[in-house]
């Protein structure tokens, strides 16, 4: 049996449940395993199925594979996208621009606009991080029926987008 640290316990402390649960102990529950979770993404990401070539800054992996998805786009339109200020991407994407992953272009309508495109260079890294980590997924989800990983991916989702709809609410709110 493994050993029961705060990442395997039952109860949130790290020992047993207890046994009748109070009404927040599901709420308790559901942070704690938030924060093991972010903490081991963050250790995973690192080397995905332990390669450390394939790892990449997670700031990095959204910025090129927003621009994957969507196209070129200046730098408002990508941090308005990621929910993030226009002087994080600049910094974000700098040492992507650096390294060749992405590229400055014209804008196709308006000359004097900049756009940032994804370069054939950062496709190929993206596609060798994003199957590192699709291989990584599938070995931790292995013994997952695909309606377990289908339901996993639902929950995920909604509860990431509703952290960004609130995040969203927070900044368009007066201070008061």
């Amino acid at each position: 049996m493994p050993p029961q640290d705060m990442t395997t316990a039952s109860s949130p402390s790290g020992g047993a449940a207890p046994e009748t649960p109070g009404p927040d102990h599901v709420l308790d529950s559901l942070q704690h395993q938030v924060a093991v979770f972010a903490r081991r993404a963050e250790q995973t990401r690192l080397g995905g199925v332990g390669q450390v070539r394939n790892s990449m800054d997670r700031a990095a992996y959204l910025l090129l594979n927003r621009l994957d998805r969507e196209g070129p786009m200046g730098v408002k339109a990508l941090a308005a996208g990621m929910g993030i200020d226009s002087s994080t991407v600049t910094r974000q994407v700098a040492p992507l621009v650096d390294t060749g992953l992405v590229k400055r272009t014209s804008h196709p309508e308006d000359g004097r606009a900049v756009v940032l495109q994804l370069s054939p260079r950062g496709q190929a890294r993206l596609d060798e991080v994003r199957g590192s980590r699709r291989e990584l997924m599938s070995q931790v989800t292995d013994g997952w029926s695909e309606e377990e990983r289908d339901t996993f991916c639902a929950l995920l989702t909604r509860f990431n987008a509703a952290l960004a709809a609130r995040q969203a609410a927070h900044q368009t709110t007066p201070a008061g």
